[in-house]
């Protein structure tokens, strides 16, 4: 199985290059090509739950640590009884239409509709009428592949992406520009066979092949 130490010997090699200088700049090179393959990938590898508290009387959550995007917020609440509870969805909406719908926020009730404020924020409505157990499941960056964490995502399931797009990184350093564009090929020809493999994770035999929605697919074949 691949790993970091793998990794670094794997790109030395193919660069016939075991230099100190370069062996020291890989740890960049791993960076940037992770930080790439977060944004360019669409994948359930990516997907964490983190268990939040949605605190009452407060219309703002701190989004977990990391959180790039937000692929859906529920809390867990139940009008009868703590034995049964209810989950509820929030639904997406921009700032603009959070404000405008509840527009005193010291007004409370159960929330229904969250929006993004920041990067690391968002804006609750109604403001919680309690407090709530909740989930935030969002996209988040794999722990960075080094040394001391010698796997991760990256490199147990998408390792010929990773190796790709280290490999760009490797020819900007030794500025072989021209072989920028071979690997750059190579990165998008493997990023393209995650791509369709994730496509297909989202699908079952009875559901049609794609969604233009451009989310799960809710497309099944003969229910329309």
């Amino acid at each position: 199985m691949a790993n970091y130490t793998f990794l670094v010997d794997d790109i030395s090699q193919a660069c016939e290059n075991d230099g100190t200088e370069f062996l020291a700049y890989v740890p960049k090179m791993v960076n940037r090509a992770e930080e790439r393959m977060t944004r360019d990938l669409d994948d359930y590898g990516l997907v964490t739950y983190t268990s939040v508290a949605v605190s009452i009387d407060n219309n703002q959550l701190t989004l977990p640590t990391g959180t790039r995007i937000i692929k859906n917020i529920n809390i867990t609440t139940s009008a009868t009884s703590t034995t049964d509870p209810t989950r509820i969805h929030l639904l997406p909406r921009t700032d603009e239409y959070i404000r405008d719908y509840w527009p005193v926020s010291a007004s409370t009730g159960v929330p229904e509709y969250y929006a993004r404020r920041d990067n690391t924020t968002i804006l609750i409505a109604p403001t919680p009428v309690s407090t709530f157990n909740g989930e935030v499941v969002h996209i988040s960056r794999p722990t960075t592949l080094t040394s001391a964490t010698p796997n991760n995502y990256f490199s147990d399931f998408c390792y010929d992406a990773l190796f790709n797009a280290c490999m760009v990184e490797a020819m900007m350093f030794m500025k072989n520009y021209s072989a920028i564009t071979l690997f750059e090929q190579r990165y998008a020809q493997s990023l393209e066979t995650l791509r369709n493999q994730a496509r297909r994770t989202r699908r079952d035999d009875m559901a049609m092949p794609a969604s233009r929605a451009g989310a799960d697919d809710n497309l099944i074949v003969g229910a329309n």
